[in-house]
Parts: C-alpha cells; structure tokens; sequence
C-alpha cells in the first residue's frame, strides 16, 4: 500500500471508530486496544499504550462500568450530559490514534473535526432519543435504549474494522435523520 493509502485507511478506520463512540465511550476504545494488541491495525507511535495489557485490563473495566451505569436510572442521564464533551474528546484521539504518516498538524486538526465532530454528533443523537424514551416511558424504556447503544458501539467498532468506509457512510446518514429528528421536534414544541 502507498503512502497515501495507508494515511486515508487509518482516517477513515479512525473516523469509523470515533462513531461507535457516539454510543459508548469506551467501548470503541476496548476494540481499539484488542485490534492493536493482535496487530490488526496499527497506531500511530504515540498511541503505542493502547496496545498494551496495562491499557486493555483498564478499558475491559471501564467499559463494563459505562454499560452497567448505563442501566441505572439517573446516573444513565448524568452520564449523557457528561458523556457529551467526552465523545468528542474520545472521538478525537481514536481518530488521532489511527492516523499514520500524516502531518501532526493535519492529523490532529481531521480528528478533532471529523473524528470529535462524528463522535459529538452522535453522542447527541442518542441522548436525545434517551431523553424521549425517558419522557414517553417514564425512564423503563432506558434500559432497552442502553442495550442498544452497547450493541451498536460494539457492532460499530468491529465493522469500523473491517468496513470503515461503510461505518463512515451510515453514520453520515444517521447524523442527517437525526438532526431532522432534532429539529422537527424543536419546531414543535415552538409551534
């Protein structure tokens, strides 16, 4: 593979990942770490630690402490409004983290807007589909919504994996449905 290839691949595997962000924050990550301790992708040099045990025993537990939150009436709402900026942030480093051979400014600018950008938009999505469950069920349809989003974050990062061009293209999509979803309902509630 050329230069650029290599360069694009790990963008768009990156860009991939930073999607299933926007359902779990560590999930992705865990993914990330296991693909790179089996050498499945490579990591930019200074993201060498993700594949390390160290780092896979530390996401394995707090990937297992976010799906269980998630379960937990109040703390799953807590966890959305901090979750926000934390998409973004994971977003970007997941993104960073697969970049390879690229300028470090260049590398860091695409994965805070695309990778961050994807993450936040998301991470928005789902907590506002969160917040109608909550409103239309009283909060029992939260842990339904919770198991979704950890089987989304989970599917997403593994076909991230493999079909990162794909992964990129729904989530295009699902940022677009959602965003109309957002703002129909804003017009109703004005109307």
């Amino acid at each position: 593979m050329n230069e650029y290839a290599v360069i694009g691949f790990g963008a768009v595997t990156g860009i991939a990942l930073s999607s299933a962000v926007g359902f779990r924050i560590f999930l992705p990550f865990l993914v990330a770490a296991i693909a790179t301790k089996l050498g499945i992708v490579s990591v930019a040099a200074d993201f060498a630690w993700l594949g390390s045990w160290p780092a896979l025993a530390v996401l394995s537990a707090a990937s297992l402490t976010e799906v269980a939150a998630y379960y937990l009436p109040v703390l799953d709402h807590a966890l959305d409004v901090i979750g926000a900026p934390a998409a973004v942030i994971a977003g970007t480093l997941l993104t960073a983290s697969m970049v390879v051979g690229m300028d470090e400014w260049l590398r860091w600018s695409l994965a805070l807007i695309a990778g961050g950008g994807v993450a936040g938009a998301l991470h928005a999505g789902m907590a506002t589909i969160r917040g109608a469950s909550t409103v239309t069920t009283a909060g029992f349809g939260n842990p339904v919504v919770a198991t979704g989003e950890a089987v989304g974050a989970t599917a997403t990062a593994l076909v991230a994996l493999v079909l990162p061009v794909v992964v990129v293209l729904v989530a295009v999509i699902a940022i677009v449905l959602m965003a109309r979803f957002i703002v129909r309902r804003m017009r109703r509630k004005l109307a």
